[in-house]
């Protein structure tokens, strides 16, 4: 009775602005304590096994790069380079905006340092080269979760720690879908705006071309250094995160000059209050997730759908629906330490890789970015641009019927994930 009452009141409590991180970990407390009949202690035993996890120190470090590079002029400088290169296609600035996006947001790991560091650069541009105000206000919105399937995006090293899969094989995986979902969406871009005359397209001359590539030069290693140092097997994803983080202070701070001395005490304070944040809520929802598994929920859910779902595609069919609602209802650091645990023993029965489920799950919680009503890049791109939920809603549609079309051929064609891995030195 008394357990009975203090899940409804931390339910009621959750609805009036509760702090997820609290009531995750009240309730796995009630939990434990009054219907499990377990110590409390089992909790902050998890917690310690998260925090001591050999990957989980490059998530600090890689978003201490990240705010580094959103504090530079670093995106101005991204920007300029691919509208030099990419500008003369027809839509080009549309093209740009879709690979600075997916490049920045893959190294600050956040959606909402994308919108607000590169959304408002290409928010001006695009409107000065006549964009319609729809179709720039859904690119934008879109895009700040866009690069979360390149390295070394934090989603994908949070995967790996839940699932226990390798957080270097699952960088890796997620490059050919990533570049996919950006060379479709860049298609729809090209096509639906041919034929706004107004637009205007950039002229290639080789003087502009050479002056953005020398500005972005120091910029241009820190993909190469990611990926070439995991794909050719050099270091792990937490070393490369030292090697990034390192490489790029000394970049925007003694040679761009850029970010002050002064300055790297602020920096480092926000970027690791955004870091507490996470760390919190993963601790909390971690004993939540423990006892979810100590009562066999995943074994009673596999059963039932069973009875009902023989065959594998199926399956994943009805996981990808599963995933669309949770992505619309939970932020995704939530999400991934609480759904995979239980997802992860029925997805194996039926023959899913655990890299190829880490991809289909994160393109999954990459579109519930933008969907209501937890939709997170709705609300940043509503307060940044001043527009209305509705109106964000109605432009942004579109470019997600893309992302569920890739959502589908990544799904059914798991080679897409998994043939890199055969090539690649990551063990």
């Amino acid at each position: 009775m008394l357990a009975t009452i203090l899940i409804v009141f931390f339910m009621i409590l959750m609805f009036t602005g509760l702090p997820l991180f609290i009531f995750m970990g009240g309730m796995s407390l009630i939990l434990f304590y009054f219907i499990a009949d377990v110590s409390s202690a089992a909790i902050f035993t998890e917690a310690y096994r998260l925090a001591s996890a050999p990957a989980v120190i490059a998530i600090p470090l890689f978003t201490f790069a990240g705010f580094l590079l959103a504090e530079s002029k670093a995106p101005i400088r991204m920007v300029n380079l691919s509208r030099a290169f990419l500008g003369w296609l027809p839509g080009g600035l549309s093209i740009v905006g879709l690979v600075t996006c997916a490049v920045f947001t893959a190294l600050t790991g956040a959606s909402g340092v994308t919108i607000i560091a590169v959304g408002a650069i290409l928010y001006n541009a695009m409107q000065d080269d006549n964009y319609p105000d729809k179709f720039s206000m859904g690119l934008i919105t879109t895009s700040g979760s866009l690069g979360l399937l390149f390295p070394p995006s934090l989603p994908i090293i949070i995967y790996g720690m839940v699932s226990s899969s390798s957080v270097d094989k699952l960088f890796v995986a997620g490059l050919l879908p990533g570049i996919l979902l950006v060379v479709l969406l860049s298609i729809y871009s090209i096509f639906s705006t041919a034929r706004q005359k107004k637009i205007v397209r950039e002229k290639i001359t080789l003087p502009i071309m050479w002056s953005s590539l020398v500005d972005c030069a120091w910029e241009i290693p820190v993909p190469i250094i990611i990926l070439g140092g995991i794909y050719g097997g050099i270091f792990t994803a937490s070393e490369a995160a030292a090697v990034t983080t390192f490489y790029v202070a000394v970049v925007e701070i003694f040679i761009k000059r850029d970010i002050k001395l002064k300055q790297l005490g602020r920096l480092m304070k926000e970027s690791m209050i955004l870091i507490g944040g996470i760390l919190i809520i993963l601790c909390t929802a971690m004993g939540f997730t423990n006892f979810l598994v100590d009562q066999q929920v995943p074994m009673k859910l596999f059963a039932v759908i069973k009875t009902h779902i023989t065959s594998h595609l199926t399956f994943l069919l009805a996981l990808n629906g599963f995933l669309l609602i949770v992505g619309c209802l939970m932020d995704i650091f939530s999400a991934l330490i609480i759904v995979v645990p239980i997802i992860l023993p029925i997805a194996h029965f039926y023959g899913v890789d655990p890299i190829h489920l880490g991809i289909i799950f994160l393109l999954n919680l990459e579109i519930g970015y933008s969907t209501p009503p937890v939709g997170v890049n709705l609300f940043i791109s509503s307060f940044r641009f001043k527009k209305s939920i509705p109106y964000l809603w109605g432009s942004v549609w579109p470019f997600l019927i893309i992302y569920v079309i890739t959502l589908l051929i990544v799904t059914y064609i798991p080679s897409l994930s998994l043939i890199l891995l055969k090539y690649s030195k990551v063990q």
